[in-house]
């Protein structure tokens, strides 16, 4: 039952190793349309930041941002008010999708 018991508290401490530059945001009184990444590109090679992350919601119209580092997992649900922005080791930006 100990090898039960460890494997939560392993990958707890295995996702905080890997945890984001910045938290997750969620956009104050965002209207409930869906996110929309047409016109990310322009954020892509940036550095991973709080400001950068608020700009981003703002561009998606986003109601949450999911930050994601080099080999995080994520779970598979989709919400159509989420933009995900994964960055590399260095803290630059590579991707932007919304989901």
């Amino acid at each position: 039952m100990r090898t039960l018991l460890l494997i939560p508290a392993l990958l707890t401490a295995s996702c905080m190793a890997n945890s984001p530059p910045v938290g997750g945001m969620d956009a104050p009184d965002a209207p409930p349309a869906a996110c929309s990444a047409r016109d990310v590109d322009r954020f892509v090679g940036l550095k991973a930041s709080q400001s950068l992350g608020r700009d981003i919601l703002e561009a998606t119209n986003a109601r949450e941002l999911r930050w994601g580092g080099p080999d995080t997992a994520f779970t598979m649900d989709y919400r159509e008010g989420r933009v995900n922005v994964i960055y590399d080791a260095d803290g630059v930006v590579t991707r932007i999708y919304c989901g």
